[in-house]
């Protein structure tokens, strides 16, 4: 069974795409870290460094379900000829995560594409020549800032995912902070790239935030300012971290991650 978490009306489920290796090592992607960052690091997260000392990665979506229907927060890394095929563990098992939770793809209303990374729209457009979108009776939710800088996130995106998308008129571009029709809200989070966009979830004094690449790694959590190396902007990136971590408006807030060994984590 998925794991999944209950927010008031809103059912948070966490649904596994695949494992692996990330394509460089975590050194590098964190140049700035010192010594006792890393080891509080394991010490929160030991899944995250495999038995070879490599950085091991989980790549999820999350489902959010609730009697306004379901909105799926990112597509994974996707099929075997997908656009993720070059680096990560596909073909991807988002799919059976899908229908292990009772969700077909046409039960799906919203589809949220934190950002254009190709480990977080494979399963958005499948089918190569003959693509069509997996979820067809979806909204897809993209920022426009996200499209507009798409040549620098990833060119290939446009013909293999934002081209099918428009051609079946199923491509909606937001300008920041939007709230969904089942209630949830997308709110701007720009730095890893410069459309990067988040789901928040709330019901009373609790709140879940679906992250996507804000957060990659726990030495993020524990220390915000840390820059990514594949962070386009990490100004704004370590500012749209401590907007979301600092959130006072719940009292206890939650973290859904798509890359932390545990789905979940309560601050």
């Amino acid at each position: 069974m998925s794991p999944s978490l209950q927010v008031g009306p809103y059912t948070v489920i966490a649904l596994a795409d695949g494992a692996g290796p990330f394509f460089s090592p975590r050194a590098e992607a964190f140049p700035d870290a010192g010594t006792e960052q890393w080891a509080a690091a394991d010490r929160f997260d030991p899944g995250a460094l495999d038995a070879d000392g490599r950085w091991w990665l989980q790549f999820r979506a999350f489902a959010i379900r609730s009697d306004q229907g379901v909105t799926l927060v990112d597509a994974g890394i996707g099929p075997a000829d997908g656009p993720a095929a070059a680096w990560a563990p596909v073909p991807g098992a988002l799919p059976a995560s899908l229908a292990a939770a009772g969700i077909e793809p046409s039960d799906v209303d919203t589809v949220v594409l934190t950002h254009l990374h190709t480990d977080h729209v494979g399963w958005a457009v499948v089918g190569g020549e003959q693509a069509q979108p997996f979820f067809p009776h979806a909204e897809y939710v993209l920022q426009q800032a996200e499209l507009d800088a798409i040549e620098e996130v990833n060119p290939q995106l446009r013909s293999s995912v934002i081209d099918p998308l428009r051609k079946t008129d199923q491509l909606r571009l937001l300008d920041g902070d939007t709230p969904l029709r089942s209630g949830e809200r997308v709110i701007a989070t720009p730095g890893h790239t410069p459309g990067h966009q988040s789901v928040l979830a709330e019901a009373g004094r609790e709140l879940v935030a679906v992250t996507g690449d804000l957060l990659v790694h726990a030495i993020q959590l524990l220390h915000p300012e840390l820059a990514y190396a594949h962070e386009m902007d990490p100004e704004r990136a370590t500012a749209s971290r401590e907007r979301v971590l600092g959130n006072r408006a719940a009292d206890t807030l939650y973290l859904a991650t798509p890359h932390l060994t545990e789905p979940f984590i309560a601050r």
